[in-house]
């Protein structure tokens, strides 16, 4: 939403039914006011979209402004022809993980209204700032990292308010919420769907386990829910869990780079979810069996670099680990070797940094393991 076209159609509606009153005038200043009510509103929420009856997509954008920093979250609402549950996804939330964005930029082109029983709201780009200036992990406009801001601020920083423009405007009015991403700049990352265990949700948890083995991805993570409502939940689909409600992440896509193949899986997860749910079938998507036992890692160790340097490992992500392998070493800019990686656990390699330049702290590496 353009703030410069609101105060435009203000101004004519004022000149139109004050100066001069008359019966044409004052018909013209009704129609620039229900045009600039429809503008405001539509703009701002997308609870009106919501109660709509009839089926239709609309195509919006929220406006975010923080002092002389400005940017936008695009929304689209797809209203089906039949009645359903809201079915959100998120693409984008980092600007640089490519297939998500390019996988829901196809879905968009796809769907048909008349299929859909219930309403999809989709975000297809989260982070424009960081996608256009092809900036991993951060935003470039405030240096903060969306996926570790929720549920974010009305009166924060560009990026707090994305987040809270989420949790607000797409969570809250969500039945279902899928935040889809993939392997930044630096990161090799085996393709994986994944979930919180809550405990204390049992039913919106089972549904978030039977949507991941329906996704048609074969690694499914399981990972610990252990804050407490009060607490912030920084993940976009951990705040959606928080909030009770049935929340999945899809990671596909690794180095900064579009593999058709990570769009391919991404699109057809989606589809899979969603016909599952009796909320749409795709005329075109074609589910190809995988005979292999989907494969559930419900324990993550995490290897933090630990000093700064140039980063050198044959290792990729898949790769199967034991506890005490030597997963790569680190040197300094003279080539001097400055630290040893050992695995100190065995499993599979989720992702790991697929790029020289390391900085300490940082993850190198994160494994996945089956904890009975």
């Amino acid at each position: 939403m353009q703030v410069p076209c609101i105060s435009l159609r203000y101004h004519y509606f004022c000149r139109s039914i004050l100066f001069p009153f008359n019966m044409k005038n004052f018909r013209k200043g009704i129609l620039l006011f229900c045009s600039f009510f429809s503008l405001v509103t539509y703009g701002q929420t997308v609870e009106p979209l919501l109660r709509s009856e009839s089926a239709f997509r609309k195509d919006t954008a929220f406006s975010v402004k923080d002092g002389a920093n400005e940017t936008r979250l695009p929304v689209t609402v797809i209203k089906g022809k039949n009645k359903g549950p809201v079915f959100s996804i998120v693409a984008g939330v980092h600007g640089y993980e490519y297939p998500p964005i390019v996988a829901v930029q196809e879905l968009l082109n796809e769907v048909d209204i008349n299929m859909l029983s219930g309403t999809l709201i989709v975000v297809p780009i989260a982070n424009i700032e960081a996608f256009y200036g092809r900036t991993p992990f951060i935003n470039p406009v405030d240096g903060k990292n969306l996926n570790n801001t929720f549920p974010g601020s009305a009166t924060g920083t560009v990026t707090e308010q994305l987040a809270y423009l989420i949790t607000r405007e797409i969570i809250d009015h969500s039945d279902f919420f899928l935040d889809i991403h993939g392997g930044d700049a630096s990161e090799d990352l085996l393709p994986f769907v994944c979930y919180y265990n809550r405990r204390d949700t049992p039913e919106e948890t089972k549904l978030a386990k039977t949507l991941s083995e329906k996704s048609g991805f074969r690694h499914i993570v399981s990972y610990p829910y252990t804050i407490t409502s009060a607490e912030p939940a920084k993940y976009a689909f951990k705040q959606a869990t928080q909030q009770g409600i049935t929340a999945l992440s899809i990671e596909a896509g690794k180095l900064g780079n579009v593999q058709p193949e990570n769009v391919r899986a991404t699109k057809q997860a989606v589809y899979n979810m969603l016909a599952h749910l009796g909320i749409y079938k795709a005329p075109s998507a074609k589910t190809v069996p995988d005979t292999r036992a989907p494969v559930l890692l419900n324990a993550q160790t995490y290897i933090r670099v630990p000093e700064k340097g140039i980063f050198y490992s044959k290792h990729k992500s898949g790769d199967k680990v034991k506890k005490g392998d030597v997963l790569g070493f680190i040197t300094d800019e003279f080539g001097n070797r400055k630290a040893e990686i050992r695995s100190p656990a065995e499993g599979t390699i989720l992702y790991k940094v697929g790029t020289p330049p390391v900085n300490k702290g940082e993850t190198l590496f994160c494994i996945g393991s089956v904890e009975e």
